[in-house]
């Protein structure tokens, strides 16, 4: 049987790997307004991954473990059809993975999106690498 801190240390290798899943297929999800996905656009704000000790067969061996996902994202746009579509897009996206049981999305509006939160790897996507001056920085 593991001692306590292996079943942390297994516990904290398994929500890395998890949340490295989770970033991946959120790559697949696209910003309404801008053609970019959300984590390289930088609307990502938060993103907390709990092991789901409820869902179905959380407690049979070789059973692949489910977890909660809740997440906060900001908006390049304030508006509610786009707040709509871009959390169908989050949770039908990550419904996709065995290890998600049920997702969470949550939206902030303050503080506001702006365009120096976009990740070096966003700015290449966008054609904005090498040229700062094309998207105003605030």
């Amino acid at each position: 049987m593991a001692s306590p801190h292996q079943q942390a240390a297994e516990h904290s290798a398994t929500t890395q790997a998890t949340e490295a899943e989770i970033l991946t297929a959120l790559r697949d999800c696209f910003d309404p307004t801008v053609p970019c996905n959300i984590v390289d656009l930088g609307l990502l704000r938060t993103l907390t991954v709990t092991p789901d000790l409820e869902a179905p067969g959380a407690n049979i061996p070789g059973v692949p473990r489910k977890h909660r996902i809740a997440l906060t994202l900001t908006l390049t746009t304030p508006e509610e059809a786009a707040e709509a579509q871009l959390a169908a897009q989050v949770t039908n996206r990550l419904a996709g993975l065995q290890i998600v049981s049920h997702t969470d999305v949550t939206f902030l509006h303050t503080p506001r999106w702006v365009p120096r939160h976009i990740t070096p790897a966003g700015r290449r996507l966008l054609g904005l690498d090498g040229n700062p001056n094309l998207v105003q920085l605030r």
